[in-house]
């Protein structure tokens, strides 16, 4: 993991290598359904297996790559960094090893809230990728955790890197899990298929690793009855946004760039976690970090509420990560919710759609207007959040939404307060000619905080954004 020395600038660049990963990978979904260039013919004296071969668990392999997962970041910090944190022995082990000794830390915003959950997806994935189920493989992110916080470090275990890293290693385990599956297609050859595979291997290194030693690198081959065949649809923004700090600066202009993907639809094969999912990421020219977003959500389970040919409607049950970080406003939260989602049509070309969730914010990082820690400037806390919205589409040109979201955390580490966070987001979108929008986006974060021995602060942060919109319809 990374940890204080020279953190900054590795964030920055794991920063970078996060959003060319989502880049390339975002060419290489829709390259697989010929959106951008043709595919290749498939080579046809290559030898395709006449038997699907079964899933089977390898216990053995996952636990292997679990323990490199683990141990490949501590022999680099022990021996080529040489951080005084990764100097263990026994007597430190042994002090971790009590539970009485575990703390919060004070580490960075990006490293808490981004670099640890990065971390805890491997060790989910050296399961997830070696047949083992969603459910399955959740105690893996958790034992990787802990293994890491008592036997990888000299300071005592930090509460929040043990929650972060399981559970934000989940969230998005599960998500490079199926995006890197998606991404190579077995019956593909030649040079986009070694792209693809590189792609994939960055984004899931476990997966990649696995592909290795099973030989399946590259090589031609009937797609198995596991393929993921979800749908996916994508969209890519690019534009200006203007937003206030809150603090009477000056707003601020700059420009940015959005992609966001659909994976699956909320209506079908509800019941298999993540079989829907949401994941959007925003970027741009920032003081704070060029990665200014990162947004996760994922279907657990869900439930038929009325199907008529008109209307559905269904509650389902999701895991979201949400981590922000921009000039104006920082905040990141795990969550559980559930969703009631409703489609409408009101005629032959109108599409009404609306959403309501309530559920825990599992861990949620707030900013601190008292913070005394030298790197930390935020407190942790846990809470409920809420959702409403809705919007309308017609003529599948014209859109409007509307969405309000609410959270209440109370803080447990840091100074004592609660938190009341709201935020109004809206979207006006015009489709001008085939699959390009032009779309606005005006909206405003607002953080209350309630302190107990210190004085209130009430903090509004308006933005707005201008973007040309470029869709890419579901593909399977």
């Amino acid at each position: 993991m990374i940890h204080e020395k020279n953190k900054k600038g590795l964030i920055s660049h794991r920063s970078t290598l996060f959003l060319l990963i989502f880049l390339s990978s975002a060419i290489s979904l829709f390259a697989q359904e010929q959106v951008f260039f043709p595919a290749p013919p498939v080579d046809s004296t290559a030898k395709i297996p006449l038997k699907e071969r079964p899933v089977t668990k390898r216990f053995g392999r996952a636990a292997l790559l679990l323990g490199i997962s683990e141990t490949a970041p501590f022999l680099s910090d022990r021996y080529v960094r040489n951080v005084d944190y990764a100097q263990i022995d026994f007597k430190s082990t042994g002090y971790n090893m009590n539970p009485a000794h575990w703390a919060w830390d004070d580490d960075e915003f990006g490293t808490n809230q981004f670099a640890h959950p990065y971390h805890g997806s491997l060790f989910y994935n050296s399961f997830r990728s070696n047949g083992y189920s969603f459910w399955e493989s959740v105690p893996a992110a958790f034992a990787g955790s802990y293994l890491w916080e008592t036997f990888a470090e000299v300071q005592a275990p930090s509460i929040n890197d043990f929650i972060n890293t399981s559970v934000g290693g989940i969230i998005l385990g599960e998500m490079t899990h199926r995006i890197s599956n998606k991404i190579v297609n077995n019956r593909h050859t030649g040079f986009r298929r070694q792209v693809n595979e590189v792609i994939a291997l960055l984004i899931n290194p476990t997966n990649g690793l696995n592909r290795i030693l099973d030989k399946r690198w590259g090589k031609a081959m009937r797609n198995t009855k596991q393929t993921d065949s979800s749908k996916i649809s994508a969209e890519f923004d690019i534009g200006q946004r203007k937003f206030n700090t809150g603090d009477m600066i000056a707003p601020r202009y700059g420009w940015y760039g959005r992609m966001r993907f659909l994976y699956g639809t909320p209506y079908e094969n509800y019941r298999i976690p993540f079989s829907n999912m949401s994941i959007q990421m925003e970027f741009g020219k920032d003081d704070s970090s060029l990665v200014n977003s990162v947004s996760v959500y994922g279907s657990l389970a869900g439930w038929e509420m009325k199907s008529t040919e008109k209307m559905k409607s269904y509650a389902i049950l999701s895991a979201n990560y949400n981590y922000l970080n921009n000039e104006a406003f920082y905040y990141s939260a795990m969550s559980v919710k559930l969703n009631i989602l409703t489609d409408l049509g009101l005629m032959r070309k109108a599409k009404v759609n609306t959403n309501v969730g309530l559920g825990v914010v599992v861990l949620g990082a707030v900013p601190d207007a008292y913070a005394d820690v030298q790197n930390r400037k935020y407190n942790y806390g846990s809470g409920v959040s809420f959702n409403i919205g809705g919007g309308v589409n017609l003529l599948e040109k014209f859109y409007y939404g509307l969405n309000y979201r609410a959270g209440w955390l109370v803080t447990l580490n840091g100074n004592p307060s609660h938190f009341y966070l709201h935020t109004v987001t809206s979207e006006i979108r015009y489709m001008f000619i085939k699959n390009v929008s032009f779309c606005v986006e005006p909206g405003y974060y607002k953080l209350y905080g309630v302190y107990n021995n210190l004085p209130d602060i009430n903090r509004s942060y308006p933005y707005i954004r201008l973007s040309l919109r470029y869709h890419l319809s579901a593909q399977q």
